[in-house]
């Protein structure tokens, strides 16, 4: 599954637009790589989310093409978030 899209269905970020230009500008790591949007997802993949004011490290659980809002949260777990 691609970046943004992932992003998307586990309401991480809200649209698919915001994930790519985010993902895209260099603010997002997929296994210590700066991942563009079309990047391809495993599950075990260790996602760094760099936001304004808060860094945010996930990995993904497993990988649906869409999920329900009870579902959303089950597609990822947080290992470490902090902010700056």
């Amino acid at each position: 599954m691609r970046l943004d899209k992932f992003l998307k269905v586990s309401r991480i970020i809200k649209r698919r637009t915001v994930a790519k230009e985010i993902s895209d500008s260099g603010h997002i790591k997929v296994n210590d790589r700066t991942a563009k949007s079309s990047t391809h997802l495993s599950i075990g993949d260790i996602l760094l989310i760099n936001y304004a004011n808060k860094t945010l490290t996930i990995k993904v659980e497993s990988l649906k093409e869409n999920a329900k809002k009870d579902e959303a949260a089950t597609l990822y777990s947080i290992i470490n978030e902090s902010y700056k």
